[in-house]
């Protein structure tokens, strides 16, 4: 290693010699990586292809002591630091320009303790990690819809996903956690140790520390759910969803049914003609007893005159990846959201209406179904808000060619801003491009300042900065 020029917490630059560099490789058992190192720039590539920074130093963390020694290196010296977990953040802030980018990946372990109903995982697992470790035991926490999602991104930021209205939120199963605090202090968050941390830690994002070890609650289930897709010609859609939208006042917490709008992809059980066509898929789950699922679906796949209807017994873990091939890295990305109390008929019209303009063969609108469990909780119990919301909109617009940068973009900014007066105002942080700093506070509403009280009690020099960032108390207010 050489004297290097790395990017400070004021924007600019900090020389810091080869011996201190050196001295930190010393202490890791996992690498450090610059420029000449033949595996950086695979380091550094994360699944949103717009993202293309280049940190000064890559520390390939293989366990908490490294994530202490690179975390005391970054403070002692003030440098900029980004935090890479295991999957997929559509922001990008797992990479900075020019600083030191902490990468958790190589952190894979999963731990389950069968007995207590208990796992421990490491940061850079995925939640196929997760899943093939908990499932083994018939147990699972829940997490989200794409097994190649990162389990500590999706747990600092909430987590829902198919057995949420079930078994609540993500973080509303963690239990404990292991945090480097901006000092390279490792100390333990839970109901009984560090309180104010551990609400924090449960929705505020990577703002207060890195987290080495998570600490969940399982729950017994599967290995088999009933689940899968109900496809309908999009020129049904307003009255699907409407029938949609009623047939789930009555759902159980068990039933969890999602919409996917989008061109269709060559899947086999559909006829060839609807290839590339214009369609709307209710993606549903159930995770209790076979029977009562097959009533407790039968209200959702009456409705209309649907293309094809593959819902049936499948194993939990092949389920958590069937949108996966929706989500594989290599493409340009960039999300828009919105949470809803209801979905109404303005709002649908507006969705419909979007999916008519859509800019490209791979762009898509999710809608989220939440509620149940994870509404029972109340909003100031965790620093996540979005207690009332029943619907979560993602609109996700996804390409390969630069040049489609602006159609694509400006076809997720258009409907954001048509569906925005129907929405609860509030967002989900986990599906926040990087460009929407302005709306971190209105996310936490009521929560925002508690948050940033206790960032200040954390992480007073704002450290971990690169995220959807909580400011620390006296730097809201020098602004």
């Amino acid at each position: 290693m050489n004297d290097m020029s790395l990017m400070n917490l004021q924007a600019g630059k900090t020389w810091v010699g080869a011996a201190a560099i050196e001295a930190l490789a010393a202490r890791l058992r996992g690498k450090v990586l610059d420029v000449s190192d033949a595996s950086y720039d695979e380091a550094r590539t994360i699944w949103n292809a717009m993202v293309d920074r280049r940190p000064a130093l890559i520390v390939q963390c293989a366990g908490a002591a490294d994530v202490v020694n690179a975390v005391r290196f970054a403070s002692d010296n003030k440098l900029l630091v980004s935090v890479r977990g295991g999957g997929h953040n559509i922001a990008g802030n797992a990479v900075c320009d020019g600083g030191v980018m902490i990468d958790l990946s190589p952190m894979k372990s999963v731990r389950v303790d069968v007995a207590a109903k208990r796992a421990w995982v490491e940061p850079g697992a995925t939640l196929a990690d997760v899943d093939k470790e908990t499932q083994s035991f018939g147990l699972a926490v829940p997490t989200g819809i794409n097994s190649t999602t990162g389990i500590a991104g999706l747990t600092l930021g909430g987590g829902f996903g198919w057995i949420t209205r079930k078994f609540g939120l993500t973080i509303d199963n963690l239990v404990s956690a292991d945090v480097v605090m901006a000092n390279g202090e490792l100390v333990r968050a839970s109901l009984t140790e560090n309180r104010d941390l551990f609400w924090a830690l449960r929705g505020g994002g990577g703002n207060f520390g890195i987290v080495t070890a998570f600490e969940f609650q399982l729950h017994e289930l599967g290995p088999q759910v009933l689940s899968g897709l109900v496809v309908h010609p999009f020129a049904d859609a307003q009255t699907v969803l409407q029938q949609y939208r009623q047939a789930l006042e009555t759902a159980p917490d068990e039933l969890t049914c999602w919409v996917v709008m989008r061109q269709a992809p060559p899947l086999p059980f559909l006829p060839q003609e609807w290839h590339g066509k214009e369609v709307l898929v209710l993606a549903m789950c159930y995770c209790g007893d076979m029977a009562e699922g097959e009533k407790a679906t039968q209200r959702l796949r009456s409705i209309g005159k649907p293309i094809a209807d593959v819902v049936g017994p499948n194993p939990f873990t092949g389920w958590q990846q069937a949108f996966d091939p929706l989500l594989a890295p290599g493409a340009r990305n960039y999300w828009k959201s919105h949470d809803f109390i209801e979905l109404s008929d303005a709002a649908i019209g507006i969705l419909v209406d979007a999916i008519g303009k859509l800019p490209g063969p791979e762009c898509e609108i999710f809608i989220g179904h939440v509620g149940g469990a994870a509404g029972r909780v109340a909003t100031s119990a965790t620093a996540f808000p979005q207690r009332n919301s029943h619907f979560v909109m993602n609109v996700h617009a996804r390409w390969r060619e630069p040049g489609m940068d602006p159609a694509c973009i400006g076809w997720a900014r258009q409907l954001f801003e048509a569906a925005k007066p129907y929405s609860a105002g509030t967002a989900y942080i986990n599906f926040m491009p990087e460009d929407e700093v302005d709306r971190v506070e209105a996310a936490y509403g009521g929560n925002y300042k508690r948050l940033s009280e206790i960032k200040r009690q954390c992480d007073p020099q704002n450290l971990f900065r690169m995220n959807q960032n909580v400011r620390p108390v006296e730097e809201r207010r020098m602004m």
